[in-house]
């Protein structure tokens, strides 16, 4: 009989906290997820080093769901990343005293790569979903590694051995009806170009593409939650910052479909495309041809009609476990 460990499903999330408020809204729903006995979550990947304080703001969610001991690795470089702080980041990260957590910026975290081969060589074979919300370093650079003091096997082999599958937010609208390749923010923006090219075309294991969440507009269920929290005060901030508005104006909800595929599969909001393949130009972008097919790639699109209650969904499980307001 399988234990209920086996069961559920061992996830190291690769974010680009800080770009956008959906990052802070997906790990919070992995949170949730593992607080439902339905997750594990093996540890969190900073992978954009323009800004540090990505780290400061996973570690404060991290110790508002009572897990402040996850492992946090990070980009150490600074060729990647969004060069604003959209979400006020460095004001989150830093104050340690509302939110009660102790790391603040990338020195304060693991480099991504030892920490992702350390994490994977203490796996089950073919346990781990690689889930990337945010740029490509951190799977790039894991299948780049080589060998060392916590396992003989070069990244590639390490991946092949451990990983199940790569799921990504990356290649949006790749599939559009205008034929043109897509430049989305994951694989095509702030330097991640070289990265995602060679993560695609060395990935020995299953990738997944995402292309939902656009219109799956969710956040209005943190107004319940208790104003201190770290993912109701980092989606206010972000929405402020963006365009002066407030929660009950949401956002998409790319992140956190990505990871709802993760844990639950297609489920009643998920279809895959036609059988194919995503091209990767490193000039032109992302194109899901059908023409011939990679057995090892996966296009998932959102099923039409069912905006509003994906949204509702994933709303209302990504502050299940939050704090609620006493009023």
């Amino acid at each position: 009989m399988m234990s209920e460990a086996s069961n559920k499903v061992k996830v190291i999330l690769d974010t680009d906290m800080g770009s956008d408020c959906d990052d802070v809204g997906a790990l919070a729903l992995l949170h949730s997820y593992a607080l439902d006995g339905k997750a594990e979550i093996l540890g969190v990947i900073y992978s954009s080093g323009v800004i540090p304080y990505g780290v400061g703001v996973i570690d404060a969610i991290n110790t508002c769901f009572g897990k402040p001991d996850l492992p946090i690795g990070a980009y150490k470089k600074t060729d990647v990343g969004d060069p604003i702080d959209k979400m006020l980041a460095e004001k989150l990260a830093k104050d340690t005293a509302a939110f009660g957590h102790k790391r603040i910026g990338t020195d304060d975290a693991e480099d991504q790569t030892k920490l992702n081969r350390r994490l994977l060589a203490n796996a089950e074979d073919s346990s781990v979903m690689y889930v990337t919300i945010g740029h490509t370093t951190g799977i790039s650079e894991l299948l780049s590694s080589g060998a060392d003091e916590v396992s003989s096997l070069n990244g590639i082999e390490l991946v092949r051995k451990k990983v199940r599958r790569w799921v990504a937010l990356g290649g949006l609208r790749a599939n559009s009806d205008n034929g043109y390749h897509a430049q989305d923010w994951n694989f095509f923006r702030n330097g991640t170009v070289p990265y995602t090219k060679h993560a695609i075309d060395t990935c020995p294991v299953p990738i997944t593409f995402i292309n939902a969440g656009d219109f799956v507009l969710t956040g209005k269920s943190l107004i319940k939650t208790s104003p201190g929290n770290i993912v109701r005060t980092a989606y206010r901030d972000w929405l402020w910052e963006f365009d002066k508005s407030t929660l009950e104006a949401q956002r998409p909800s790319w992140d956190l479909a990505t990871v709802y595929y993760t844990v639950e599969g297609l489920g009643p909001y998920l279809e895959e495309d036609q059988p194919g393949h995503l091209d990767f130009d490193v000039e032109k972008g992302s194109r899901w041809f059908t023409e011939t097919v990679n057995e090892l790639h996966t296009y998932v699109n959102q099923v039409e009609g069912r905006d509003e209650a994906f949204a509702k969904y994933l709303d209302a499980l990504m502050s299940k476990h939050l704090p609620k307001n006493s009023d």
